[in-house]
């Protein structure tokens, strides 16, 4: 059985990381989104949050592929999670060559500590190469339409944290 791990804060979860798990389900037998707990990035969402609707969000992807989706936080180290999963690839988004910059260096790191866990690299489509969970809390700050990043019912979670749903 071919195990994948999606690590990711997911703050919120977007159109981007979505593309990328609907895209790596056709390489996978079963994929885990790990949820990091990440406090230094100070997340907007806590983690019961965030993974509620990353849970929620994969439901409605694991039907569509008839892949098992799990949905697993995680505060240790990626490559001590993907053991603890059983995950033999990671799965990592690309948006930019300064991504890969960074994620060149993870995976280098990553293969230190064990070489037989193998890092894979999907690129967002086009539509959603532009898509960080970043701009999108920032551009929903300033009352920005963020509906075209996001899901919907993301997009409502999103205004109402920020009291403006």
């Amino acid at each position: 059985m071919r195990v994948g791990l999606y690590p990711g804060t997911f703050d919120p979860i977007t159109l981007g990381h979505i593309d990328i798990i609907r895209r790596a389900s056709v390489l996978l037998d079963r994929l885990v989104i790990g949820v990091a707990i990440n406090r230094d990035k100070g997340p907007l969402f806590d983690l019961e949050e965030r993974v509620a609707m990353v849970e929620a969000e994969c439901a409605k992807l694991s039907d569509q592929t008839e892949i098992e989706i799990l949905v697993h936080p995680f505060e240790n180290l990626l490559i001590d999670c993907a053991r603890d999963v059983g995950a033999q690839i990671i799965v990592r988004g690309l948006r930019a060559v300064a991504d890969f910059e960074y994620e060149y260096q993870m995976v280098g790191m990553n293969r230190q500590l064990d070489d037989s866990i193998e890092t894979v690299f999907l690129m967002a489509e086009a539509q959603h190469q532009a898509i960080a969970s970043k701009l999108v809390k920032e551009i929903a700050r300033l009352d920005g339409d963020v509906s075209k990043f996001v899901t919907p019912q993301v997009n409502t979670e999103l205004m109402a944290r920020l009291g403006k749903g």
